[in-house]
């Protein structure tokens, strides 16, 4: 991801309204987890995934969060799939347990049968066998609940998992992709860094994100409302977002800047112009900045 402090210095283009930019695509997300549900766990999936997304080049247009429960999980697939993004990620419930009930509530979701797929099958048992002769284990006998990590939705196929036992599963239904992915973030990150990033990528057609954030001090939230909504408007592929960080008496806001775009020149150029005016606003309003990094 680009990140850059820029000073008002900087000149600019004035043709910024000219640019052809590139149809945004969407990705869904849905987190499996009663876990989740009860507070037990802190969804950091959702975070990591949201950020990785938005840096090459996709928007996450919605985070759900479902329990362990076949249907609830089908349903939320189905409604997914019904508003069409080009891809849905789904986080946890593909392990052993009998609370891992994700690929079923998939299979339903696709109105498709699940059964043992033959090549997730040698993934796990290579696994026990790779952890049996690092002496993690003796018995590597496929057990039925480890058989239970290789059924997959009739028309799936398995991802490797790289640091874990049960492979990840992608899936093709009217146009859109679903992954599947583990609930364990060590093993979520390494699946999706080495065999869901490229496709993401791939999807995005070279659109790159570029970000800036800037904060204020000595001005109210509500004195730059409107000035937000001023710069916004002149600079409307720029997207500005406003954080309190302190109180009304001593009033401290974060201003986080943001874009995609067809190159990387084109979003700088486009977030740059954008903080120059809203900088100059701020000033004008006896307010001080500083530059952060994001």
């Amino acid at each position: 991801m680009n990140k850059a402090v820029i000073t008002p210095q900087i000149q600019f283009s004035n043709k910024l309204s000219q640019v052809d930019f590139p149809m945004n695509q969407y990705v869904e997300i849905i987190c499996v987890g009663n876990e989740l549900l009860i507070g037990k766990t802190l969804n950091t999936n959702a975070q990591w995934l949201t950020k990785r997304i938005t840096t090459l080049g996709l928007n996450t247009r919605r985070v759900t969060v479902v329990s362990d429960d076949i249907n609830e999980i089908s349903l939320v697939i189905t409604e997914a799939i019904e508003r069409s993004p080009v891809f849905i990620l789904t986080t946890g419930g593909l392990g052993p347990t009998f609370d891992d009930k994700t690929l079923e509530g998939l299979a339903k979701a696709l109105d498709t049968g699940i059964e043992v797929n033959e090549e997730a099958l040698r993934m796990v048992k290579e696994k026990y066998l790779n952890y049996a002769q690092e002496g993690r284990m003796e018995a590597t006998d496929l057990t039925p609940h480890r058989v239970k990590m290789a059924k997959l939705p009739d028309g799936s196929k398995p991802l490797p998992n790289p640091i874990g036992t049960a492979p990840a599963v992608t899936a093709e239904h009217q146009n859109v992709t679903i992954i599947a992915l583990p609930g364990v973030p060590s093993e979520m990150k390494s699946i999706f860094d080495e065999s869901v990033a490229p496709l993401l990528k791939q999807a995005a057609h070279g659109v790159t994100f570029f970000e800036i954030t800037i904060e204020s001090s000595k001005v109210m939230e509500s004195e730059m409302a409107p000035l937000i909504d001023k710069v916004m408007h002149g600079n409307p592929h720029v997207y500005i977002k406003s954080h309190p960080k302190g109180t009304e008496r001593f009033p401290r806001i974060e201003f986080h800047l943001s874009t995609t775009a067809k190159d990387s020149n084109t979003a700088r150029r486009c977030v740059s112009k954008a903080l120059l005016e809203l900088t100059e606003l701020i000033q004008g309003k006896g307010g001080k900045i500083k530059a952060l990094k994001s």
